[in-house]
């Protein structure tokens, strides 16, 4: 069974049962608690669905190049758009705040490394969408920062993520990275290595992100790779 048509029972489940967005997490962990992989997969789509709408409405604009970027990570059949437009809406028009939305979603997180590594994902796939229209607006800045700490990804991994995401005009690989500068070759070489182990397609695949997001992912690898390379010829060199 396709996972929209999954993710189109639960959406059609709790709008009936009057479900807010801040009870959505609690919904996702109960509708599928018999079946971890697909709760994960689920969690994720809806995560995202609903935590763009948010930062929509915390920009105030969804521009066409987001809407471009957003149909990048998720492949959706026409015959189940309602539903993921419905969702959308409920997001954007729920008194719930996103902080609160976000908080209950950690809370899915479990102890299992690849289910916290998919927060860090989530916060991949909005930053994806915030670039897309060449800016990273102030409040979209402000958004993803909070998501951040919520999701307790420390500062140094948030400001890796935004070196891979945002031109801040200097590139620093080291930051790319998520090391500091003048740490030793050895440590940076077991982070990098940590790095393009978490973000192998089978790993994202077990944390239960879409096809289209694992070739999204290929750019974050282009970037972690790159990055490595240059702190790589420049110790040689030194």
């Amino acid at each position: 069974m396709s996972i929209w048509l999954r993710v189109g029972e639960f959406v059609s489940r709790i709008t009936k049962s009057g479900f807010g967005v801040g009870d959505v997490a609690e919904a996702v962990r109960t509708f599928f608690a018999g079946d971890p992989e697909l709760r994960r997969k689920v969690a994720f789509s809806v995560a995202m669905i609903a935590l763009s709408a948010k930062m929509a409405k915390a920009d105030g604009i969804v521009t066409q190049d987001e809407v471009r970027a957003f149909q990048q990570i998720f492949a959706i059949p026409p015959n189940e758009a309602r539903n993921v437009a419905r969702l959308y809406d409920l997001a954007q028009q729920d008194i719930a705040g996103f902080e609160t939305y976000a908080e209950k979603m950690a809370q899915l997180c479990g102890s299992g490394r690849d289910n916290c590594a998919m927060l860090t994902d989530i916060l991949e796939g909005l930053f994806h969408i915030a670039k897309a229209d060449g800016v990273l607006h102030e409040r979209e800045g402000t958004f993803l920062h909070r998501i951040a700490e919520i999701f307790r990804i420390d500062e140094q991994h948030y400001q890796g993520i935004l070196a891979r995401h945002v031109d801040l005009g200097v590139g620093d690989p080291y930051a790319v990275l998520g090391v500091d500068r003048g740490v030793p070759f050895d440590e940076v070489r077991r982070h990098y290595r940590r790095l393009v182990a978490e973000n192998h397609p089978d790993r994202l695949i077990a944390r239960g992100v879409p096809e289209e997001f694992i070739a999204i992912a290929t750019t974050r690898i282009a970037a972690i790779n790159a990055a490595y390379e240059l702190i790589e010829r420049a110790l040689r060199a030194a």
